[in-house]
């Protein structure tokens, strides 16, 4: 017997990637609904591939009868409606910001933090973390566990797809306008993003940083360790899916690049690809489509004692969002849902 799972957002660049991401991994449902505003109501999605859904007006259900929701929608509608799926019985995973800092609320990596999980019945939601703390806190874990990590300096290489959909038909239509000499028409991004980088993602904050850049520190702390300390500078760049960061860790223990690829060579969910040769990295475009969080470029750092640089790059429509909602999914069903034969 399966479970009632609903996405919310569906008709998104993540919803859709959640609908395929449960199909691909075969979760357990009995049924799939899709979820969106009313103006998307009635409106048709695929599921795998042969089966169709028609999206429903999330205004108008009812979230007694679900297992699960899967949330991708922006904060203000999971600010709205979560809390009210939540109340009603259904377990939320939300991909928004708006709880990962409740600390009522777990916020999860499941090859990082599993047993974190426990604490979702608190309030029947579950965050998913910012799409590039994601696929940092994966590549982190096994050497912090090794190594002690005491600090990360991280600069980010963000997809438009990190702005959703909108955010891809921006740079599409950018780079086609300079082509043809079309003017450039800017909606979603503070400057030209096409043949351009733009460090600039969210609102800035009173100290300078901008709210990514905030997410990515408080969010590690929250996930691997509240002693790392954490600055990052997040920058958005022409690349359509796949987000790619320069990471720099001090650690605790002695660390160099042979020590460091030991300690990541099996943990799951992270394969390195590291030839000191041309093409030997990898870079967002062969990532696009892929499960894995990929970290290439390992060499140490010498101008600290224990230090370590490395390339990290992952598809933030996956392992970012999509993929590992459905992982906190799958993890909740093995360790605390049953349902009876």
């Amino acid at each position: 017997m399966g479970y009632k799972v609903a996405v919310v957002g569906a008709t998104g660049a993540v919803g859709r990637e959640m609908l395929t991401t449960l199909a691909e991994r075969n979760f357990p449902v009995d049924e799939v609904v899709a979820l969106a505003s009313g103006r998307s109501a009635g409106g048709q999605i695929s599921f795998g591939e042969k089966k169709t859904l028609t999206v429903q007006d999330l205004a108008k259900y009812d979230f007694s009868t679900t297992d699960i929701a899967l949330f991708s929608a922006g904060g203000d509608v999971s600010k709205e409606y979560a809390p009210k799926a939540g109340a009603a019985g259904c377990i939320v995973i939300d991909n928004s910001s708006a709880f990962r800092m409740d600390p009522d609320v777990p916020l999860v990596v499941p090859e990082v933090n599993p047993d974190a999980l426990a604490r979702y019945g608190r309030k029947n939601i579950i965050a998913n973390p910012n799409c590039s703390t994601a696929q940092l806190v994966v590549a982190l874990k096994p050497l912090h566990d090794a190594f002690g990590i005491k600090r990360v300096v991280v600069s980010t290489y963000q997809s438009v797809s990190g702005a959703g959909k909108d955010g891809m038909d921006e740079l599409f239509n950018q780079t086609r306008a300079v082509y043809v000499n079309d003017p450039i028409t800017r909606e979603n991004f503070t400057k030209q993003i096409a043949f351009n980088v733009i460090p600039h993602i969210d609102v800035f904050m009173d100290d300078g940083f901008t709210k990514e850049e905030w997410k990515m520190s408080v969010e590690t702390k929250k996930i691997l360790d509240p002693d790392i300390d954490v600055v990052a500078t997040c920058v958005r760049v022409p690349v359509f899916i796949g987000h790619s960061e320069a990471v720099f860790i001090e650690t605790k223990k002695p660390i160099d690049e042979h020590s460091a690829r030991a300690a990541m060579k099996d943990f799951p969910g992270l394969l390195i690809v590291d030839h000191r040769a041309d093409e030997g990295y990898v870079s967002p475009i062969e990532c696009a489509g892929e499960d894995a969080v990929y970290v290439s470029r390992i060499r140490k750092d010498p101008t600290v004692k224990n230090g370590l640089v490395f390339w990290c790059v992952s598809d933030n429509l996956r392992k970012g969002a999509a993929l590992n909602a459905v992982q906190i999914a799958e993890l909740l069903v093995a360790r605390h849902l049953k349902k009876a034969a």
